[in-house]
C-alpha cells in the first residue's frame, strides 16, 4: 500500500497536468489516485472524446453520479445539524443547498470553473457547466476514495468554509411561490406559460417560459426543465416590479 502511494505520486508529479493535480489536493484534502476519474469531471460534453469502445467520454456520467451523492449526503448532514426542524424545513434547505446557482456560485469561489475543458457553448448553457462540474468531482472523489471520502469532501471541504447556513435559512430561491404571493396580495392576475420547446445544442430539451400579469407579458425565462424556465421568468418578472428577492 505504501509503495503504491509513492508510484502514484510519482506519476501525479510528473504529470504535465501536475498543477491542476496539486490544485484538487489542496482543495479535497488529499492526493487524487485514479486521475482519469478527475480528468474526465472537467471535461465539458463540447469536447468530448470517443474512446476504444466507441463510447463519448465526458462529465456527464460522473455528474449523474455525483448528483446523487451530494443529495445524500446533504439530507444525512442536515437531519444531524437540525435534529428539531421537520421534514418540510429540511426539505427547503436541501433543495437551496443544491441549487444550480448556489453550485454555480460555488465552483467559482473554489477556483474550479478556471479548469473546465469547454468549448463555445449557448449563454443558457454556460449557467450549468460549473455547477455540473461540482457534481461530478464529486462523483469523480467517490469513484476514486469511496463514500466517506465524497462526504469529508461536502462537510469538511465545502459546507463550513463556503456556506452561510444561517444566512440560507434566510434565503428564499422560489421565485414562482414569491411572485404567486405578490400577485394574491395585490390582487393581480399572473400567469405563467411554457412556449417553447426544442433541441439545444446536444441531447437535452430547452424550454422557454413567459409570465404575464394582467394580459401584459413582463418576464422572461429559460432552462432545461418547465421548473428552471418558470423561476428564471419569475425571478425576471419580481426584477422589473422591483420585488426584493432576498
Amino acid at each position: 500500500m505504501f509503495i503504491t502511494r509513492i508510484v502514484q505520486r510519482i506519476k501525479l508529479f510528473s504529470s504535465p497536468r501536475k498543477e491542476f493535480y496539486l490544485f484538487l489536493k489542496e482543495l479535497i484534502g488529499f492526493y487524487p489516485q485514479k486521475l482519469i476519474f478527475y480528468d474526465t469531471a472537467f471535461t465539458h460534453r463540447s469536447i468530448s472524446k470517443v474512446n476504444s469502445q466507441g463510447t463519448a467520454v465526458n462529465n456527464e456520467r460522473l455528474e449523474y453520479l455525483g448528483d446523487a451523492i451530494l443529495g445524500a449526503v446533504i439530507a444525512d448532514f442536515l437531519y444531524n445539524r437540525f435534529p428539531q426542524q421537520d421534514e418540510g424545513f429540511l426539505t427547503k434547505m436541501r433543495s437551496k443547498l443544491v441549487n444550480r446557482s448556489i453550485l454555480t456560485s460555488l465552483t467559482s469561489e473554489m477556483g474550479l470553473n478556471s479548469y473546465i475543458d469547454v468549448n463555445s457553448v449557448s449563454s443558457d448553457e454556460k449557467s450549468h457547466i460549473f455547477g455540473d462540474a461540482l457534481e461530478a468531482l464529486i462523483g469523480a472523489i467517490y469513484l476514486d476514495k469511496g463514500y466517506s471520502a465524497a462526504k469529508y469532501f461536502i462537510t469538511k471541504r465545502i459546507l463550513p468554509k463556503y456556506i452561510d447556513l444561517h444566512e440560507l435559512e434566510q434565503l428564499d430561491l422560489n421565485y414562482k411561490s414569491k411572485l404567486i404571493e405578490w400577485s394574491q396580495k395585490n390582487k393581480r392576475d399572473v400567469k405563467f406559460e411554457t412556449i417553447e420547446e426544442y433541441p439545444d445544442t446536444g441531447k437535452q430539451p430547452r424550454f422557454v417560459a413567459v409570465v404575464g400579469i394582467d394580459g401584459k407579458v413582463m418576464g422572461r425565462g429559460t432552462g432545461f426543465s418547465k421548473k428552471e424556465a418558470q423561476q428564471n421568468a419569475a425571478r425576471d418578472t419580481l426584477k422589473k416590479i422591483d420585488v426584493d428577492l432576498a
